[in-house]
């Protein structure tokens, strides 16, 4: 049953993208970087994230960067680094594309208490996956074993960077659970 739910998300995906020629791995892209942090916003962990070659992701970040959904720039300290960010089109098109996939409705038709277990059932499988297969876990920086809640804030225990109240809510590379 979840290898038909998400290929039912993939087959609308495909649809909605098809209206504006976008193929399905440029919208994941896209996605990605929607929810991503400003330590995974680079064509590096696109790649990473999506399971992608270095080419692909290159076509496809051209392509979104050519249609004004995406913009690069450089990093401030290290000229070497790209950082990628959805413009406010990219960001609406994502949205737009999130209520395509119907999944949000659906899961409104399920009790709460239903849907938290399913969301915990799926976040154990997917942990263990991950695990398995040996991947990183990407994942928010709440539940990282590196996020530091301090008095003034939230910090980052990779980097020693401050992290936001939204910092903490997106994706990150250096995800790690605690163990």
């Amino acid at each position: 049953m979840l290898e038909r739910l998400c290929n039912l998300v993939r087959m609308e995906m495909r649809s909605f993208g098809v209206r504006y020629g976008l193929q399905p791995v440029q919208l994941e892209a896209l996605t990605y970087l929607t929810n991503c942090n400003r330590y995974s916003d680079s064509p590096q962990a696109v790649g990473e994230y999506l399971g992608l070659t270095k080419g692909t992701v290159s076509q496809s970040l051209k392509v979104l960067e050519k249609k004004g959904l995406l913009r690069k720039q450089q990093d401030r300290q290290d000229k070497r680094v790209v950082h990628l960010a959805p413009t406010a089109k990219g960001r609406k098109l994502v949205e737009q594309a999130s209520d395509a996939k119907g999944l949000e409705l659906a899961l409104e038709n399920t009790k709460q208490s239903k849907e938290n277990e399913l969301q915990e059932m799926l976040r154990s499988t997917l942990r263990t996956m991950q695990h398995q297969n040996n991947r990183k876990t990407f994942a928010a920086c709440h539940t990282c074993r590196f996020n530091e809640q301090r008095q003034e804030g939230y910090v980052c225990g990779v980097t020693h960077e401050p992290l936001s109240a939204r910092d903490i809510q997106l994706i990150c590379r250096e995800h790690q659970y605690e163990d």
